[in-house]
């Protein structure tokens, strides 16, 4: 029988916390970890860890830009065995961006092979592709050797890793970086080399320069994929100034004219970071909706660069219009956000302003240039000590060999006979017999003399600050002159331009609009015949077994038409949805939500700013604007509330200057009464209009007393009307004979 583990915690060694500060505390350790190893660059070298240890590893296997490649897996194995533990996936994908051209304003790494693309397609996998380091990586890391930083024990202590990077090249600016973390975020655009350099020669000449100024050298992001900056100067300089802001970036696009009239518009540079595949399918959704009716198609005809070709249904419409109207529906304009939240020397997160930025970039390269120049000043020494040795063994030749000869050791008695210190007779034990021949003293002399000089200066430089700022400004050119505005790497690809004038005209103006019928038939059948067709020509169309035109309204093609249910709800179609008058059309309950015992009161051109009034066969109804029953949904919109077994049963519009109300009841008795005695009202049951009590109320109309009843194809003089005027929610009286016998005003 196997024995019970008796590994118990002693009751001792169980400390109680409070649940809330153990909580706390460890929350606090995920957060700095997050802060620092995951989401935030260090203001130095512009790196996150992981992109660090990526670029040390392929440094560790001599992937310098002369060298061969080697495949990507390669790499991400060396950085997971060595330095980062994490997902190979995570690495990859870090390793990825480094070399896309499209991602990295000056790439870090050199792909070879399928490394995804600006569609948004995904690279090939890491065992097909092929990496080494580029140039600007060589910068930053040259001097790394050299003590020219500190280094920590990896993650198992089996070596060690650098802290930060020699760091040659303003890369936290000039690459820019985003990361998000617990509390914190930071979003950096990329920049232009050539001009940061600019800004920081003028920084070494001036410490104290004006945010302003640097602005001027620094004219604001440059993004590897073009595009065209409209923030305008004021908001760049405000945005530089906290560390905080945004940058408005479009598209870069050109009109290409086409005969008669016509043209099409060609985007050849796309903003920061959106997928070109995404943005086409967007605008192709944009056209499918009829979102923008004057664009009429899109294609993709990128090669090797970017054309996304944009035809308009019409040359009328100015391309600026059209251009306008796809930047505010589309990612063809964005708003690329700046916050320069970094980790400083000391690892403390903090936002800073871009003079901050570009002075602790300043001074990392002046704490690099002093370890540099002190750990060639060692070696100097150390090699003209040799060289001393070497020069005493050239004057002693012989008697050296003698005692190398004779004595069992031969360096104490080397190190009395000649005065020779350790180091020099250790050099001297070591030298081959082929170097004898070279040892001349000549040669011997003159690396001396080459190394002193080196050793004044540098003794000069470390003790005088001008020198080591004149120093660095040394490197900074050299830096412009290998990657500033004069190579093509260098070249600014995002122009700057005055922020967009505001369009004088609304894109409406230039929609073709078509006069179109729309007919809907007794049994609810929809559609839109092209022309204003008259009555006959609309019964004309073709219709179903038993069915025939019940609504004939003229509109134009961009109009949207009004439906007024018996439910007491308004809806609303556009004209260009509707089906073609080719056919029979379409069920109007399919494009609505309309009940199967509900019907339809009217078809009325929405046209906006009038006034309805709506009823019920109860007799009850209220006057309602028409800005207030718009419906955006297939739902509609409940205006005319309806108690059991009621339905709307009147609608009409009022005409300007109306000032009494006309009700009709089923039984043809009339009503007249003044309008201000029905309320206006935006939803409910209304008040009653006509009271009867075996009677319904058929129709309602509002007119202009003075000018007479209009009924059916005849208007009835105001002289004639005396006897059926009354007060509202009376009963009415039957009209004279010889008074039309139609039960609605208009049939």
């Amino acid at each position: 029988m196997a024995k019970r583990s008796t590994n118990v915690v002693p009751l001792a060694a169980i400390k109680p916390v409070q649940f809330g500060d153990a909580l706390s505390e460890r929350y606090l350790s995920y957060a700095l970890s997050t802060i620092m190893a995951r989401s935030l660059p260090d203001v130095r070298d512009g790196l996150k860890p992981v992109h660090r240890r990526l670029l040390y590893a392929m440094r560790q296997l001599r992937l310098d830009p002369n060298s061969a490649f080697k495949k990507s897996a390669r790499v991400v194995g060396d950085v997971i065995g060595q330095y980062h533990p994490h997902g190979d996936q995570s690495i990859y994908d870090a390793l990825v961006r480094l070399a896309q051209e499209f991602a990295a304003r000056y790439p870090l790494i050199e792909g070879q092979g399928n490394f995804g693309n600006i569609d948004g397609d995904n690279p090939a996998a890491m065992r097909y592709t092929e990496a080494r380091l580029t140039e600007v990586a060589e910068a930053l890391l040259a001097g790394i050797d050299e003590n020219a930083v500190d280094f920590r024990p990896n993650y198992d202590g089996s070596t060690e890793e650098p802290i930060v990077l020699p760091g040659g090249f303003p890369n936290l600016l000039a690459n820019g970086a985003a990361g998000i973390a617990v509390g914190m975020a930071c979003s950096i655009p990329p920049h232009n080399a050539g001009e940061l350099c600019d800004a920081l020669l003028h920084l070494i000449k001036t410490p104290n320069a004006r945010i302003d100024t640097l602005v001027d050298l620094v004219k604001g992001p440059d993004f590897p994929t073009g595009g065209i900056l409209v923030e305008p100067r004021d908001a760049i300089v405000e945005a530089y100034k906290t560390g905080r802001g945004a940058f408005r970036l479009r598209a870069k696009w050109e009109k290409e004219e086409l005969p008669r009239g016509q043209y099409r518009i060609i985007v050849t540079e796309i903003p920061y970071q959106v997928q070109k595949g995404k943005l086409i399918e967007r605008i192709a959704e944009i056209i499918n909706a009829k979102k923008l009716p004057i664009l009429e198609d899109v294609r993709d005809e990128s090669a090797d660069d970017v054309r996304i070709v944009l035809e308009p249904r019409t040359g009328q419409v100015p391309a600026e219009l059209l251009m306008e109207q796809l930047f505010r529906q589309t990612d063809l304009e964005i708003r690329f956000p700046l916050n320069l939240n970094v980790l400083d020397k000391d690892n403390t997160p903090r936002v800073m302003d871009l003079r901050e930025a570009l002075q602790a970039f300043l001074d990392h390269r002046r704490e690099v240039l002093v370890r540099r120049s002190t750990f060639r000043l060692a070696e100097i020494e150390r090699r003209l000590e040799i060289l001393d040795g070497y020069l005493i063994a050239y004057l002693n030749l012989d008697k050296l060999i003698k005692i190398i000869r004779e004595e069992d050791e031969p360096k104490p008695k080397m190190i009395k006979a000649f005065k020779l210190t350790d180091l020099q007779a250790e050099a001297i034990l070591n030298m081959r017999l082929r170097a004898l021949r070279r040892l001349e003293e000549f040669e011997i002399k003159g690396e001396h003399k080459k190394l002193t000089a080196e050793r004044r200066d540098l003794k000069a430089l470390l003790k005088d600050e001008k020198l080591q700022w004149g120093k660095i400004g040394d490197e900074v050119q050299e830096t412009k002159r290998k990657f500033g505005g004069k190579t093509p790497l260098g070249r600014r690809r995002t122009e700057l331009a005055d922020a967009p004038a505001e369009v004088e005209h609304a894109v409406e103006d230039f929609v073709e609009r078509e006069p179109v019928t729309i007919v809907c038939s007794d049994k609810g059948w929809i559609r839109a015949a092209k022309g204003h067709l008259d009555d006959r020509a609309a019964g004309e169309l073709k219709y179903k077994e038993g069915d025939g035109p019940r609504f004939a309204v003229h509109a134009q093609s961009t109009d949207k038409i009004l439906v007024f249910g018996t439910n007491g709800r308004f809806y609303t179609l556009g004209c260009d949805k509707l089906p073609s008058a080719r056919g029979h059309g379409e069920p109007i309950r399919l494009m609505i939500e309309l009940g199967n015992e509900q019907d339809i009161v009217t078809l009325e051109v929405l046209k906006g700013g009038r006034k309805f009034l709506v009823a019920s066969d109860a007799g009850r109804g209220f006057i309602v604007p028409e800005d207030e029953v718009v419906a955006q949904t297939k739902n509609g919109r409940q205006v005319l509330n309806l108690a059991d077994k009621e339905k709307a049963q009147a609608f009409a519009v009022v005409p300007e200057g109306a000032d009494s109300i006309a009700a009709l009841s089923e039984g043809r008795k009339l009503l007249i009464f003044p309008m201000e005695q029905v309320p206006e009202m935006g939803r409910g049951r209304g008040v009653t209009l006509q009271k009867s009590k075996n009677d319904r109320l058929s129709d309602a109309q509002a007119f202009r007393i003075a000018d007479g009843l209009p009924w059916a194809n005849r208007v009835i003089p105001a002289g004639e009307l005396k006897f059926w005027r009354g007060e509202r929610a009376q009963a009415g009286r039957m009209p004279e004979k010889g008074w039309p016998r139609a039960k609605r005003f208009k049939d």
